[in-house]
């Protein structure tokens, strides 16, 4: 097995490499990456309905959207990511309980006891202190998961905390936890370079065979621009989610106003807007200058300017 410790902290590359060598490696790998502060949603997941989208703009945190599955991840510099990638021989060897195991194990070493729950988490004394979750392409399965380690854990709540009913649609939302850091359950403290430094000595510890393995730099140019061309893009972070509807009644300066937002592909294909916030013929003309724009705050900023109407930040987030 080929052991990376992946320095990059671009969560667009990070992302793009564990595609990368699911689709281009033969070799079973054990990968280990943090990120800068970031929200990570699933493949299927509607990206806007599972954001505090004021917050994370406010406080420069990115979004990304993963190729697996399941529900919506927190990174920033207190978190560590760990990736398996592994040939199967069939279905009956994809499993999350073979990936957690080793994880468990390396915990258990550490003096911290960590056991698995029915949502494919890692829990300590009943809090969440990983999420999990799989892709499988061909023969092989993509295996990874967060291990909230030192994470500021306010941060993580304000970013991932969305009002309910604003956002309808088909897709796959997030269920709750109540987390913890594992630094809180270390017998002896140590910083997260010497958990990462620990959770890679299990690994090769457990097989002769398993190697530390540095990527090359023609394959890093390869990542980057997979990076930059698909995980990057607004299309992949926003576009990709299922259709939606967005519906809010807001009082803006003590006025009426209800919005009703219909989203495809990121972009608004209808936008009904009532209320008294806005004159008749205000109204009708921004419903036609938001539809084909992308539902995001610079977009609906745009079509309030291109309209001469007045642009107050507390407005244009009643949009979201």
């Amino acid at each position: 097995m080929l052991c990376i410790h992946l320095t990059e902290k671009d969560p667009y590359f990070c992302l793009a490499a564990e595609e990368f060598l699911l689709k281009n490696y033969g070799d079973d790998i054990f990968m280990v990456w943090q990120s800068y502060d970031t929200v990570v949603v699933g493949k299927h997941q509607n990206a806007m309905g599972e954001i505090n989208y004021r917050h994370i703009r406010e406080k420069g945190i990115g979004v990304a959207r993963r190729i697996s599955g399941g529900g919506t991840v927190f990174h920033d510099r207190g978190n560590v990511n760990f990736t398996y990638i592994k040939n199967v021989a069939g279905a009956h060897e994809v499993s999350f309980k073979r990936f957690t195991e080793p994880v468990r194990g390396a915990l258990a070493q550490m003096g911290v006891i960590a056991e698995t729950s029915g949502r494919n988490d890692l829990l300590v004394e009943g809090r969440k202190i990983s999420g999990n979750a799989e892709h499988i392409f061909r023969n092989r399965v993509l295996h990874h998961g967060t291990l909230l380690f030192s994470s500021d854990l306010a941060n993580l709540g304000e970013a991932i905390r969305v009002v309910p009913g604003r956002y309808s649609g088909k897709a796959v939302p997030s269920i709750p936890s109540t987390v913890a850091n594992i630094s809180e359950f270390l017998p002896h403290p140590m910083t997260p370079g010497e958990f990462i430094g620990k959770l890679l000595d299990y690994q090769l510890s457990g097989d002769p065979d398993n190697r530390m393995y540095a990527l090359p730099e023609q394959e890093i140019a390869k990542i980057r621009k997979l990076a930059v061309e698909k995980f990057a893009s607004r299309e992949w972070q926003f576009g990709y989610s299922p259709a939606y509807t967005f519906c809010r009644h807001a009082n803006p300066e003590g006025f009426k106003l209800d919005i009703s937002l219909s989203v495809e592909k990121g972009r608004i294909v209808m936008a009904q807007i009532a209320g008294n916030y806005y004159g008749p013929e205000e109204g009708v003309l921004l419903e036609q200058e938001l539809a084909g724009r992308f539902h995001a705050f610079e977009e609906v900023k745009k079509a309030h300017a291109v309209l001469r109407l007045y642009e107050d930040e507390n407005l244009i987030y009643c949009y979201f």
